[in-house]
Order: C-alpha cells, then structure tokens, then sequence
C-alpha cells in the first residue's frame, strides 16, 4: 500500500474524530479501505471538503460537515457505513472496529475459540482488572 498525503490526512483527521492516535488506527490494517469507502460513500467534493476544512470537531461545523464526520467515526468505531441501510465493510472491519478496543473487548465470534467457549471465564485483560463480581 502506498502511503500518500491523502492517506496521511484522512489518519490525522481519524485520530480527532476517534480519540484513537493514528499508530493504533493503522495498526487494524484498515486505514487505506477506510479511505476508500469514505471517499465513494462521500462523493468527491464532500470528502475533500472533509479532508480539508475540519481542523476542529466544534458547534461550528455545517450540517454537511457533520454528517460527514459523523460517518467516519460510524465507518471507525462498527466497521460499517452508516444506513439506511448499513454496509458492512468486511470481517475484518467487524473484528477491528474501534467499539471492542475501547471496550476492551475482542469482538465476538472472532476468535478460534469454538463453541461452548462463552461458558468459561471470560479473560479480564481489559477495563475492569480485579473487579470481582459476586454471584447471585
């Protein structure tokens, strides 16, 4: 994958629209597929207009500009566009979407644990260490 000023842009205007920095962005492998998707679902002059003109994410924004916005952290955070109705971009979007790593989660279904795995302990590597729950 080639690495441009556009791909650049759309990381840096991702990290503000997430609050994930653009390491942890590129790290899903996503980033350029994201690009594209926003790039199409947009259309061209929304898109540039995003990529160029939001520098903060405030009350100042016009409402094609939000929406925008808004669609991308949507693409981010479920790996998906946001509908009516809603395309999912792939499996693998659905396993890196950023709504399991700010859980802490992994995504459900996504690991080679096979069936029946739900009933053992789940692993507490994410928020919430140390927190024991009592039984009722």
């Amino acid at each position: 994958m080639r690495i441009t000023d556009e791909t650049h842009r759309f990381t840096a205007l991702s990290a503000r629209l997430t609050g994930f920095d653009g390491a942890a962005l590129e790290a899903t492998g996503l980033t350029d597929a994201y690009r594209a998707v926003a790039a199409e679902r947009l259309g061209a002059g929304p898109y540039a207009r995003l990529l160029h003109e939001l520098r903060e994410t405030d009350d100042s924004m016009d409402g094609e500009l939000r929406e925008a916005a808004r669609a991308v952290t949507y693409l981010w955070y479920t790996g998906s566009w946001p509908g009516p109705p809603s395309v999912a971009v792939s499996s693998r979007a659905y396993a890196e979407a950023l709504v399991w790593k700010a859980a802490g989660l992994k995504a459900p279904a996504t690991e080679p644990e096979g069936y029946g795995s739900w009933a053992g302990t789940p692993d507490r590597s994410g928020p919430g260490d140390g927190i024991e729950g009592r039984g009722l």
